[in-house]
């Protein structure tokens, strides 16, 4: 039995049918959608990787069944970048050396745009740390992501306070 389900992904509305209704979101998006930025990692939702934003909070995609996001709007790393300028997280990664291998760098990234969303850490680097457990990186680059979400912050304060 085939189960339609609509989604806003990116900005962009998707109509996707759906053939098995235990499809994962993860799998949705990488083999459906050809979105393969978020990583598929231990598929256990124990690494992180595969990260995204669904209705602005923190989801493991890999966990998430599909058809329980019928009516969600959905935010992949391919649709953080606006207007080809990099999301001020992307670029505190790039500026502090926030990743190594960079198999982890997507879903550590749409972690940091969501925490700094839900306004948790701030500039503490033991909030950021504790915020950013969730998210494992084999190479190690800690103290770069830490950095990066503390200097994103920041950016993303200040423009919040301009615009205000």
């Amino acid at each position: 039995m085939n189960h339609s389900i609509r989604l806003t992904i990116n900005g962009a509305p998707r109509e996707v049918e759906l053939d098995d209704p235990r499809v994962t979101l993860l799998d949705l998006l990488r083999e459906r959608l050809e979105l393969t930025g978020t990583k598929k990692g231990c598929d256990r939702g124990q690494c992180g990787a595969c990260t995204i934003l669904v209705d602005g909070r923190r989801v493991l995609s890999c966990l998430s069944l599909a058809l329980s996001f019928d009516g969600a709007e959905i935010l992949t790393i391919e649709g953080l970048a606006r207007g080809g300028e990099l999301h001020p997280v992307q670029a505190a990664f790039i500026a502090h050396d926030g990743f190594q291998c960079g198999y982890c760098t997507p879903g550590q990234i749409m972690s940091a745009v969501g925490l700094i969303a839900e306004a948790q850490a701030g500039g503490d680097p033991e909030r950021v740390r504790e915020g950013m457990s969730g998210n494992l990186c084999r190479c190690g680059a800690y103290a770069g992501i830490t950095e990066a979400v503390i200097e994103a912050h920041g950016t993303i304060a200040a423009e919040r306070e301009k615009a205000a």
